[in-house]
C-alpha cells in the first residue's frame, strides 16, 4: 500500500478518536482508494503512533462500513455499494430528523447564525468547486441542531453511519446538484427560525435522502 509521505504526524498524547477521524477521513476523501489493502504497521509509521490505536480504529471503521477486514487476513477499503450507502441514508435521515425535532425550543439565534455562516461557506466552496471546504461547512451545519439536540444516542449512531454518506456526498457536491443543496439548507435554517419543527423534520429528512445509490 503506497503511504503519502506529506501527511503530519499525529500527538502521541491524542486519543486513539483522532486515529480514527484520520483514516475516516482518508477513506472519505479517496486517499484510500477502494480495494485498497490496509496494514496496520504502515497506517502506525504514517500517522506516528503505536500499533494498538490503529487497530482499535479499523475495528470501528470495519463497524462503519468502511473497510473489510477478518481475522487473520488483510483488511480492505470497501466499494461503496448501493445497498451500504442505502443503508447509512435511511437511518442518517432519520436521526437528522430527530434532532432537527428535538433542536426546536433550544436553538439560539448565535446557532441560528453559526448555521447560516456555514451554509455561506459551503455555497461558496461549491462555487469554487473546493469539496473539501462543503464538507467542512456541511458538517458544521448540521452538527448545530444535532449538539442543541443534546442525544448521545443520536450523536454515536450519527458518528458511526455518516462516514458512508460522505463518500457519496464527494460524488454529488462534484456535481450541478451541490448548489441545491445549499437551497434546502436555507429552507431549513428558516424552518428552524420559525419554530416549525414538523417543517425542519421535513426537510432535514429530505436533504440526506437525496443521496441515493447511483
Amino acid at each position: 500500500m503506497p503511504i503519502p509521505q506529506n501527511a503530519p504526524t499525529i500527538d502521541r498524547r491524542l486519543l486513539r478518536d483522532d486515529v480514527y477521524r484520520r483514516l475516516r477521513d482518508a477513506i472519505v476523501d479517496g486517499t484510500f482508494a477502494p480495494g485498497e489493502q490496509l496494514r496496520d504497521v504502515d497506517l502506525a509509521a504514517w500517522l506516528g503512533v503505536s500499533r494498538t490505536p490503529v487497530r482499535e480504529a479499523l475495528l470501528r471503521l470495519a463497524e462503519a462500513g468502511l473497510v473489510s477486514a477478518q481475522p487473520g487476513r488483510s483488511t480492505t477499503v470497501t466499494s461503496l455499494s448501493e445497498s451500504a450507502v442505502r443503508d447509512a441514508r435511511d437511518v442518517v435521515a432519520a436521526m437528522h430528523q430527530l434532532a432537527v425535532r428535538e433542536s426546536v425550543g433550544n436553538l439560539t439565534e448565535a446557532d441560528l447564525d453559526t448555521m447560516r455562516q456555514a451554509n455561506r461557506r459551503f455555497r461558496e466552496a461549491i462555487t469554487a468547486g473546493d469539496i473539501e471546504a462543503a464538507l467542512t461547512a456541511d458538517d458544521e451545519l448540521h452538527a448545530v441542531p444535532v449538539t442543541a439536540a443534546s442525544n448521545q444516542a443520536l450523536a454515536t449512531v450519527l458518528d458511526q453511519f455518516t462516514p458512508v454518506l460522505r463518500r457519496a456526498e464527494v460524488l454529488r457536491f462534484s456535481s450541478v446538484s451541490g448548489s441545491a443543496s445549499a437551497d434546502r439548507h436555507d429552507d431549513l435554517i428558516q424552518a428552524l427560525a420559525d419554530g416549525d419543527a414538523d417543517r425542519a423534520a421535513q426537510i432535514a429528512a429530505g436533504t440526506w435522502s437525496t443521496l441515493g445509490p447511483r
